[in-house]
C-alpha cells in the first residue's frame, strides 16, 4: 500500500506542457533586448556621472579664479590704503579682507582640492535627480 500513495502521476512526454522552441526563442529575444536597455540606461547614467565630474571641475576653476581676482583686489587696495594712511587704521579691514580670499584659495588649492571639486559633483548629481 505504500507503493500506492508513493507514486506519483507522471506526465506523459508530449512535450505539450513544457514550452515550445518558438516560445523559447521569443523569452531569449525578449530578456536580450531587456538586458540592452538595461546596459543602454546605465551606460547614459555613466555619462551624465562623468559629465557632471567635469562640469564640476570647470566650476571649481571658476570659483578660485573668482576668489582669487578678489583677494589680490583687496590686497592692493590695502596696499594702497596702507600706504595712504601711513599707519592709519583703515587699511585693516581691507587686509584681514583679503588675507581671508587668499586663505580660501590657498585651502582649496594646497590642502584640500578636491573638496571644492566634490561639493560641486555633488550639487550637480542632486539637480539631476538620478534613479537608483
Amino acid at each position: 500500500m505504500s507503493h500506492f500513495f508513493s507514486r506519483e502521476k507522471q506526465k506523459p512526454a508530449t512535450g505539450r506542457d513544457e514550452p515550445g522552441i518558438a516560445e523559447l526563442i521569443s523569452n531569449t529575444i525578449t530578456e536580450s533586448y531587456d538586458d540592452l536597455l538595461d546596459i543602454i540606461d546605465a551606460k547614459a547614467e555613466l555619462i551624465k556621472i562623468e559629465l557632471t565630474e567635469k562640469l564640476a571641475i570647470v566650476g571649481a576653476l571658476l570659483i578660485m579664479a573668482i576668489l582669487l581676482l578678489a583677494g589680490i583686489i583687496y590686497l592692493f587696495t590695502s596696499i594702497a590704503l596702507l600706504v595712504g594712511e601711513l599707519l592709519g587704521h583703515m587699511y585693516l579691514g581691507y587686509l584681514i579682507l583679503s588675507s581671508c580670499f587668499l586663505l580660501c584659495v590657498l585651502f582649496f588649492t594646497k590642502i584640500r582640492p578636491s573638496l571644492l571639486k566634490n561639493m560641486i559633483h555633488k550639487i550637480l548629481l542632486s539637480t539631476h535627480g538620478t534613479r537608483h
